[in-house]
């Protein structure tokens, strides 16, 4: 569904943020994607979804290349930032029905969609208003809505816990594992180490702007009397 091959982004002639990444994302997977602050996961993600080019390497998303097709590869995915800005002077539901024609969903399928995720994230009440109104929270929680209405082959998440309240990080936990278990595929960035080890697939480390490791959690930890976090701090403690 995703695949990176020897993908590099040289911001200056000095360093590479990210250097000669490659890695195979596959349908029905939950992949959790971390490392330390300035490793490179935003820089990746933003390379995956043609928010910046890479200087070398190739991104292809369900066999579409990102850079020589990427009005195709985007109708492949859907993307949340890791931070919840909207254009602020419409409605939520403006935000959502704009959100869905991009993505071509009927009038039918968006409010059924619309219904069923706004009310589970408890903002439905709030669609009528201004999003200038809206919490950090609330904003994120609308972009989370958004990205799932065109019910993506491919959901890609920066950070998507950050500034939810518990009732709806469960909920959108939830929701990436019923999306995979409809054969979707989710990759996401995280801090949270927890929610990684119960939420993932796989997990992919990056640290220095290399791919360090990509494995079952298991065999990443290799002992079931450790965690992610000690196994994480312990491949990364120079950073």
């Amino acid at each position: 569904m995703l695949a990176l091959k020897n993908v590099s982004k040289t911001y200056d002639r000095s360093k590479r943020a990210v250097n000669q990444i490659s890695l195979d994302v596959e349908k029905g997977e939950i992949i959790g994607f971390i490392g330390p602050n300035g490793a490179g996961k935003t820089t990746t993600l933003k390379m995956i979804t043609g928010i910046i080019q890479p200087t070398e390497g190739t991104i292809s998303i369900d066999g579409v290349d990102i850079m020589k097709a990427p009005v195709d590869a985007k109708k492949n995915f859907s993307y949340v930032p890791d931070q919840p800005t909207i254009f602020d002077a419409i409605s939520g539901i403006d935000y959502l029905n704009f959100m869905a024609d991009m993505y071509d969903v009927s009038i039918r399928e968006r409010k059924k969609r619309i219904e069923k995720f706004s009310k589970a994230f408890q903002i439905d009440d709030a669609l009528t208003q201004k999003v200038n109104s809206y919490s950090h929270g609330m904003r994120q929680k609308l972009l989370i809505t958004g990205a799932m209405l065109s019910n993506p082959k491919l959901f890609i998440l920066d950070e998507p816990m950050v500034g939810l309240d518990p009732h709806s990080a469960r909920v959108l936990k939830d929701l990436m594992r019923e999306h995979c278990n409809k054969g979707g595929t989710v990759f996401f960035s995280s801090h949270g180490l927890e929610v990684v080890e119960d939420l993932c697939d796989r997990v992919a480390i990056i640290h220095k702007g290399k791919l360090i490791a990509c494995d079952v959690v298991g065999n990443i930890k290799k002992s079931t009397d450790t965690t992610l976090e000690n196994v994480f701090l312990e491949m990364t403690r120079d950073a």
